[in-house]
């Protein structure tokens, strides 16, 4: 039986066991810098894409010999590895893994990695890099062409200037090492700013190193903060029961897009993005007094995955990545478009929940959501208070509304 060799390539030239392996096969796959690696040999050189071509040449090739995939570093990470083994079988495929590019960079760097969060951004055009990258303090990013790391410091920098937080854009340290192993290898070391003025090779790998300046270290849980906890303006939040019920109704996934329309102080994104990092919230509220409440508490619970958006729904909701939840706390009269607008974009496993606390909302909302499709419960909130003081204290009623497809 033939095989096929998958082999990590670290270094400018091959060993000499890799050229003995190598000079068994009849095909050779891989980029056209690896390619000239092997030119020499008197076997078929294929490039590795478009890979749906090359993985079918590779399969008719296996009936005639041995076929070799060059790769760069360890095939098994964030490689071609995964690729093949879910294409060709156990007993075919062997794997000769070399020094990883993050193993590499992180020796250039001087710095220890066991304790990095490790995140690509290898085709995520849409992912919030500030929610990605913000909550830890040691990330290693493997990057793209659009992904590069000046691009990842512009995006940085422009949130970190929409929430207002001012002490993270001049400690952030960012660390670049481009073209690894090659003659033009190098290693930038600076800030956010200097990095996102530079150009960088396409070849390289990012350190991206945070410091807490966040007061989330106070809050030793992820659910559960108080009233008082959070910033709001003259009482106006939504109490600390009915934000637990409302977000169990939610039922958040781990990840995904959640809309809070009309957030108020942001609570229940607040409480949403701690118990739950890799989810991207968006907070949409109109009114400049809770939209710098919103910011303001972003910073103080370091919630980097919360997006602000300052306008009303259904117009600010436009331009939104499509949600996976959407939560309706308060609608200025605009709830028919707005659920409207919901029945083309919200996703096919959705929740909508809206609360209601008055009674034209408490009637249409339901009718609004079975007219478009929805299955409709509901369950009413009523809180009473025993303070330490003695005071008892009764509040409105709030009756929460869900919606599934």
């Amino acid at each position: 039986m033939y095989k096929l060799y998958v082999l990590g390539i670290a270094d400018p030239i091959l060993s000499s066991e890799q050229e003995k392996l190598l000079g068994t096969c009849s095909l050779i796959v891989g980029t056209k810098r690896l390619l000239e690696l092997v030119a020499n040999l008197p076997c078929q050189l294929m490039t590795i894409t478009p890979l749906s071509t090359a993985v079918d040449s590779i399969r008719q090739a296996l009936d005639e010999g041995n076929v070799a995939v060059l790769a760069s570093g360890d095939p098994l990470f964030y490689g071609i590895g995964r690729r093949l083994l879910s294409e060709f079988s156990e007993d075919t495929v062997q794997v000769f893994p070399a020094l990883s590019s993050l193993q590499r960079a992180c020796a250039l760097f001087k710095i220890p990695w066991d304790d990095a969060k490790i995140t690509s951004l290898h085709g995520r055009n849409s992912a919030h890099a500030p929610g990605l990258l913000l909550k830890n303090r040691k990330n290693i990013v493997l990057t793209d062409t659009t992904n590069s790391p000046d691009q990842i410091a512009c995006q940085l920098l422009d949130y970190l200037k929409l929430i207002g937080e001012k002490v993270l854009p001049d400690k952030i340290k960012m660390l670049v090492a481009e073209d690894i192993g090659l003659e033009n290898e190098k290693i930038f070391c600076g800030t956010m700013v200097e990095a996102s003025k530079q150009l960088f090779s396409s070849l390289n790998i990012m350190c991206l190193l945070v410091p807490d300046s966040s007061d989330d270290h106070s809050y030793h849980y992820s659910f559960g903060l108080t009233e008082d906890s959070i910033q709001h303006s003259r009482g106006l939040i939504t109490k600390n029961e009915v934000r637990a019920a409302t977000l169990h109704q939610l039922q958040l996934p781990a990840d995904g897009i959640f809309w809070d329309v009309g957030a108020g102080s942001g609570s229940l994104s607040i409480e949403a993005a701690r118990s739950n990092p890799n989810l991207t919230v968006y907070a949409i509220e109109h009114k400049e007094e809770e939209i710098n409440n919103i910011k303001n508490n972003i910073v103080k619970f370091g919630c980097y995955n919360i997006l602000p958006v300052f306008g009303r729904a259904p117009e600010a909701l436009a331009d939104l990545p499509s949600p996976h939840r959407v939560f309706i706390g308060g609608s200025s009269g605009a709830l028919p478009t707005i659920i409207d607008l919901l029945d083309k974009r919200l996703d096919k496993d959705g929740r909508l929940v809206i609360n209601g606390v008055i009674e034209k909302t408490v009637q249409a909302a339901p009718e609004l959501m079975h007219q478009h499709g929805f299955t409709v419960s509901s369950s009413v909130i009523k809180v009473t208070r025993n303070e330490p003081d003695g005071r008892i204290l009764d509040f409105n009623p709030i009756t929460i509304m869900t919606g599934t497809r």
